[in-house]
């Protein structure tokens, strides 16, 4: 390996534009430590605004001992520094590993803004580590291509300036540079897969093949290329099937072969930003909820979503809360902040609108999500049905019918936000506006 700074600022240099930030995953351990050096070199050669973010799990008797001294060092170098803690997933099946790499990664996104560069301090022993777990997964080429340098992130871009240098460099770098950094005692523990690859299989794979770690990176670059290109091949027949919603049509993939159908899936699955679907579940997807009989309700429950079948269209749906028993009032002109980030909600003046309200009435209004026992009256029918049978005629999938916004006066339906409005109140001088942005 060159010079470590040269090399740093080159990759840095050609990723970095004007007027935007770098946020540094700063663990304090001795890689994050020395990218921590560079970047601050970086800074004082060209005005670069950054700032390092301390992410606290909770794991460790010692963290809050870390967060001092991580932010010590920033405070000696007048760097800005934020301290993020984070609950971890228990209980859904993953591994305390990846619970803990997720929940650090969704506290680093919240400081990624647009254009703006997150820096990790992964290497190359990293690097040989994650694509020894995916092969003994029994990955596919995805999971062997291990860790990009560089892959968009948030809304801005994710950059590992230190994947293709050793451990052992970076050590050397630091004791050159007198550094100190804090030690993880976990990192010693060979229970855990990743410690017992670090400490047991690498260093015998690099003492008997010192071209180890460039093979790897090859084979991992190797393996993106290839999935790039199937990407890049496939992209036309994905956007065909796919619908506004972001669903995808069942009979665009029941026309493919199993192995294209399969690998539609999987884009469709990262396109969404999921976990990538094993083998069996891409079985169990197809047989139990495609083609599941018509007047079923099928799902498939995943890490953190489902997959739902409606009007021959499979859909990726979010975990999310019961919000069935949520109710709040409404004032004219006031933008109503709903539950689960499902946007605003505001009754507006407007001589335009389709809504008719007396002042009296004006009064009444509030918002509930639970349909059950309530009926209305689409102006286009001829009588008043239950909300659960007029969600059903309107399309709309079982799983958004508690989390549709209904306007009540009293006990009258006025509206069902994006459906209808009830007959009652056709009229004048109000409009229902539901801003699903936030």
């Amino acid at each position: 390996m060159c010079d470590l700074y040269t090399h740093f600022h080159s990759l840095l240099h050609t990723h970095h534009r004007k007027g935007t930030r770098c946020i540094l995953g700063f663990s304090g351990g001795v890689d994050s430590r020395v990218v921590l050096e560079l970047l601050n070199r970086y800074r004082t050669e060209t005005q670069l605004e950054f700032l390092a973010v301390y992410v606290h799990h909770g794991l460790s008797a010692n963290a809050d001992q870390w967060q001092q001294q991580c932010q010590k060092w920033c405070e000696e170098k007048l760097i800005p520094f934020v301290a993020e803690r984070v609950q971890l997933e228990t209980g859904s099946g993953i591994s305390l590993e990846a619970s803990a790499r997720d929940a650090r990664y969704a506290a680093l996104a919240k400081h990624v803004g647009e254009g703006d560069i997150l820096l990790t301090g992964q290497h190359a022993d990293d690097q040989i580590e994650t694509f020894l777990l995916a092969l003994k997964r029994g990955s596919g080429p995805k999971g062997l291509s291990a860790m990009a340098q560089h892959a968009p992130f948030a809304e801005g871009t994710l950059l590992r300036p230190l994947l293709q240098v050793s451990r052992k460099e970076i050590e050397s770098y630091a004791f050159s540079h007198q550094l100190q950094w804090v030690e993880d005692e976990s990192n010693a523990d060979t229970r855990f897969d990743r410690n017992y690859l670090r400490h047991q299989v690498v260093p015998t794979l690099s003492q008997r093949w010192p071209s180890i770690y460039q093979s790897v990176q090859r084979s991992a670059q190797l393996c993106a290329e290839q999935e790039l290109l199937l990407d890049q091949l496939l992209e036309s027949k994905l956007a065909q099937a796919i619908h506004i919603d972001g669903s995808i049509n069942i009979a665009d993939l029941a026309s493919e072969s199993e192995l294209l159908r399969n690998r539609l899936i999987r884009m469709w699955f990262s396109n969404q930003q999921q976990v990538m679907p094993s083998r069996d579940h891409l079985h169990r997807l197809w047989h139990q909820v495609a083609l599941s009989q018509q007047d079923a309700n099928p799902q498939l429950n995943l890490r953190g979503v489902q997959v739902r079948r409606f009007c021959q269209r499979l859909y990726l749906v979010k975990e999310h809360s019961d919000i069935s028993h949520w109710q709040h009032s409404l004032t004219l002109g006031d933008a109503l902040l709903l539950p689960e980030q499902l946007g605003t909600l505001t009754v507006a003046e407007n001589q335009s609108g389709t809504i008719a309200l007396t002042n009296e009435q004006l009064h009444q209004l509030y918002v509930v999500f639970n349909p059950e026992g309530l009926k209305a009256h689409p102006s286009d029918r001829g009588h008043s049905r239950k909300l659960k049978k007029l969600f059903q005629e309107l399309g709309v999938p079982s799983w958004l019918r508690r989390r549709t916004p209904i306007l009540m006066c009293g006990d009258c339906v006025v509206a069902v936000a994006d459906l209808f409005v009830d007959k009652a109140f056709i009229g004048q001088g109000c409009e229902l506006i539901w801003d699903k942005q936030l």
